[in-house]
């Protein structure tokens, strides 16, 4: 899977590239969006032993244009919801989990290039993601059960490729992504596929009026 992953990036990337060169971006110049988006995250891998798909995955980010709007910057907060199971035995507790809810809180920091054809735009984006994983765990006292959440810190990286449509003051898109950690989970790498469909907004006129705020202070 990581060897396929690689293989895609390098493929996708150049070729984009290349794409994003032809044709002007009228669209995005000297803009910032705020994309919201809701859909699936779903686990591949030895990540499917511990983590099952739950409705809905969640993301929350800025499209902000560089001088040349071909390229952008992608801020982005991921939430992520899955069942879980435990399989290793956690000393500090006297139970193991069968069925319980895991969360994941990502910050994705990427850069991308887009293409622009009239009112219809795709894009690439690539970068570092780092964030918290909540997993619980089971502890009994007298005859009460007590679910305690242990929270651990998370890096990895997130690619994604989308699209998105322009209709008259906002974008209807959707985008896939694949999200890693190199911080594991139950011993087991983590790796999702993200399918999230959404509304961009521009926020360009609030971007503004906070600079000049800063700037008459």
């Amino acid at each position: 899977m990581n060897k396929f992953i690689l293989a895609l990036t390098l493929l996708v990337f150049p070729s984009y590239y290349s794409f994003a060169q032809q044709g002007a971006d009228t669209l995005h110049y000297r803009k910032v969006y705020y994309f919201a988006g809701t859909g699936l995250a779903l686990p591949i891998g030895k990540s499917k032993d511990v983590l099952s798909p739950q409705l809905f995955a969640g993301s929350m980010g800025l499209d902000i244009s560089l001088n040349n709007p071909k390229y952008y910057l992608y801020p982005a907060l991921y939430t992520f919801n899955f069942d879980y199971t435990q399989r290793i035995h956690d000393s500090d507790y006297s139970h193991i989990i069968d069925d319980g809810t895991a969360s994941i809180y990502m910050l994705s920091l990427a850069g991308g290039l887009r293409r622009q054809m009239s009112r219809l735009n795709t894009y690439a984006y690539a970068g570092p993601s780092f964030g918290l994983v909540k997993e619980p765990r089971a502890q009994e006292i007298g005859e009460v059960i007590k679910i305690h959440n242990e929270i651990f810190f998370a890096v990895g990286a997130k690619v994604g490729v989308g699209a998105d449509y322009k209709f008259k003051s906002f974008f209807l898109g959707g985008e896939v992504g694949y999200m890693r950690h190199f911080t594991k989970i139950q011993r087991r790498p983590f790796h999702a596929l993200t399918i999230l469909f959404g509304l961009k907004s521009d926020i360009t006129r609030l971007k503004e009026k906070v600079l000049d705020i800063i700037d008459k202070d």
